[in-house]
């Protein structure tokens, strides 16, 4: 999965990030051409900053549609200190997307944000909305699991999407990945199909790890500017290419 843009950075941190929806659509034809197979959607508005619209969303979608038919096509629900929890819910209850990633952190940020959270989980489920449960530490992990457990979110195979470092500090490295994985193997009764993305100029290793071990790659603009040897990428499918050579290297060698 190609994640573009994010909800932060803007085209003074690279000329090539994608802002406006011609950009976003454009991109996204040239990164499933270097082999990606998903994109994660952040629109933005006439300002250039992060928004989550219905009305906009669905225009985007309805573009993307039209241009990779055949691509996962997952918007963001992401607050990016924006939105309330409340408001988040509200506008995917609206979009009703196939698709959305969601931070467990957003959706309860105090105990008593657990009757709605739930509430707007259960919506997702009886719905047809797929979510994929961002979790940023691996103590997530265990919130998550516990939440679980406790049918505040009902299932036992879920989507997941680990994050491995912050745009401050670049990637953690392998071993916080493992973390990560020594907590999803704790959870009795559960399984999860879970994707790893990487901040800094790791992402290509980690990404690979990743694959290694039996996950999933989001790769792009909003984590990575970087390629391997340190260099800025050109574009976004320059990184899509890159991290693909890479996973095939690194699962070649796991055969």
């Amino acid at each position: 999965m190609v994640a573009p843009n994010g909800a932060r950075r803007n085209q003074s941190d690279h000329a090539a990030l994608p802002v406006t929806d011609a950009e976003i659509i454009a991109t996204a034809v040239k990164c499933q051409d270097a082999g990606a197979d998903g994109i994660h959607v952040h629109i933005r508005d006439s300002e250039g900053l992060h928004e989550i619209d219905a009305g906009h969303y669905r225009a985007v979608l309805d573009q993307l549609s039209d241009a990779v038919p055949d691509m996962y096509v997952q918007v963001t629900s992401e607050a990016a200190g924006r939105y309330s929890g409340a408001e988040q819910r509200a506008i995917m209850r609206d979009l009703q997307p196939a698709y959305v990633s969601v931070a467990l952190r957003e959706m309860v940020r105090e105990p008593q944000d657990w009757a709605q959270a739930q509430e707007f989980y259960e919506w997702a489920t009886s719905s047809g909305v797929d979510i994929q449960h961002i979790l940023y530490s691996p103590e997530d992990v265990q919130w998550f699991v516990r939440a679980i457990h406790e049918q505040r979110i009902l299932g036992t195979h879920h989507l997941i999407l680990l994050v491995q470092g912050t745009y401050a500090h670049g990637s953690q490295g392998r071993a916080y990945l493992e973390d990560y994985l020594t907590e999803l193997g704790k959870a009795d009764g559960m399984s999860f199909d879970w994707m790893l993305c990487a901040f800094g100029q790791q992402e290509t290793e980690s990404l690979a790890r990743a694959a290694q071990l039996g996950g999933k790659a989001r790769v792009g603009f909003e984590n990575s500017l970087w390629n391997m040897d340190g260099t800025l990428a050109k574009d976004n499918a320059e990184r899509v290419r890159e991290v693909d050579a890479a996973i095939k290297r690194a699962v070649q060698k796991t055969i």
